[in-house]
């Protein structure tokens, strides 16, 4: 071997660098065994996925501010049940599962290289999971992130405020007055909408502009007697990595005071997952676990089990679904014939599951 050549080896090995969801540079495998975690000269580590559920909340909390002539709500607006004291309450909009995929440290297998085989391209998530060799890894569906709605900005109710109620001599007056200028208002806007006011719009924009500008000062006056309720919505997720059947453990726990609490905290009522296998792997071919016991050549790829996940409170199940489990599966040995010089093969593995989704092999012309 001349020098060229094994400047050419050495500079391939070092931009062997399988971190990135990126298909990146590297050798066919040749044997497959048991090294240290990491990237090293001789070969590289990759795992195989398992199936985490991840349950996302979304709540709202309700901030109820009283109005300054909250107490004759009734008397000038009839409006009834009108709170004088300040509040403040949550409550669940939705909930969701989705199964997500995770390293399982239990299956680590390593590649060697070879330089005298045929080159090959490894593709590895960012934690190490394999996702695909020659070939452009699959990208798993991923939810749109939550973003909440913007505040609309607070419109100070004393700006529509005429003279005459801003010099009340006290607070009933002013009560009086703000409602008179209500009913002023809704009455200006009903000859709008009937086409009987004084001076009319000469168009539709100009007219949908007074509405919101009339609108806009109904609310705002109005705010005073029955006050305001600012919402804000949150989301937050929960991951749980099974390993085995679960029997209604306790995810989180929620309060209509307090909203979204930890698990162990006893002044919410209790939200519970259960898990159970499905059993739905076949069982492992005797050949495939003797290549395994061997650890003979060639790249290990899941065959998922399914596990049903459910979501529950005191009184119902909220959610239940059949997911995919890579854990309450098995592996299969790919031999390593598919990678030899005879071939080049690609290789797609769903980037959920690591079972395989698409398996190329071609002769070379």
């Amino acid at each position: 071997m001349n020098m060229e050549i094994m400047n050419i080896k050495k500079y391939l090995i070092a931009l062997l660098t399988v971190t990135t969801t990126a298909a990146t540079p590297a050798f066919a495998q040749t044997s497959i065994g048991t090294y240290r975690p990491g990237i090293t000269e001789e070969g590289a580590i990759y795992y195989l996925p398992k199936t985490a559920v991840r349950i996302v909340v979304r709540s709202e909390k309700s901030t109820y501010k009283p109005g300054d002539l909250s107490k004759y709500a009734e008397r000038y607006l009839r409006l009834k049940n009108v709170s004088q004291v300040p509040a403040v309450s949550h409550r669940i909009i939705s909930i969701r599962q989705e199964a997500i995929a995770v390293a399982d440290t239990a299956k680590r297998y390593a590649v060697k290289f070879d330089y005298r085989t045929v080159a090959a391209n490894v593709a590895l998530s960012n934690d190490g999971v394999l996702l695909a060799i020659n070939a452009t890894p699959l990208q798993p569906k991923t939810e749109e992130q939550f973003r909440p709605a913007p505040r609309q900005e607070t419109v100070n109710p004393r700006n529509f405020m005429s003279e005459d109620i801003l010099a009340a001599g006290s607070l009933a007056k002013q009560a009086e007055l703000t409602a008179q200028e209500i009913y002023d208002i809704r009455e200006s806007r009903n000859l709008l909408v009937r086409g009987q006011a004084d001076n009319m719009p000469k168009d539709g924009a100009q007219m949908q502009l007074m509405l919101d500008q009339l609108n806009m000062q109904d609310q705002s006056l109005t705010s005073l007697f029955a006050g305001t309720t600012v919402r804000d919505t949150v989301e937050q997720a929960f991951t749980i990595v099974p390993d085995k059947d679960i029997e209604r453990s306790v995810i989180f726990r929620f309060s209509q005071k307090l909203g979204l609490l930890d698990s162990d905290d006893l002044a919410g009522v209790p939200y519970y997952i259960s898990v159970s296998d499905l059993h739905a792997a076949p069982a492992q071919d005797p050949e495939a676990k003797k290549k395994k016991d061997k650890q003979e050549p060639g790249i290990y790829v899941n065959v998922p089990g399914k596990m049903k996940v459910s979501v529950a409170n005191d009184t119902e199940t909220l959610l239940s679904a059949e997911l995919p489990a890579p854990q309450f599966g098995n592996t299969e040995l790919l031999s390593g014939a598919l990678f030899n010089k005879r071939y080049t093969t690609h290789l797609w593995l769903n980037p959920l599951t690591g079972a395989v989704d698409r398996l190329e092999a071609e002769q070379p012309k």
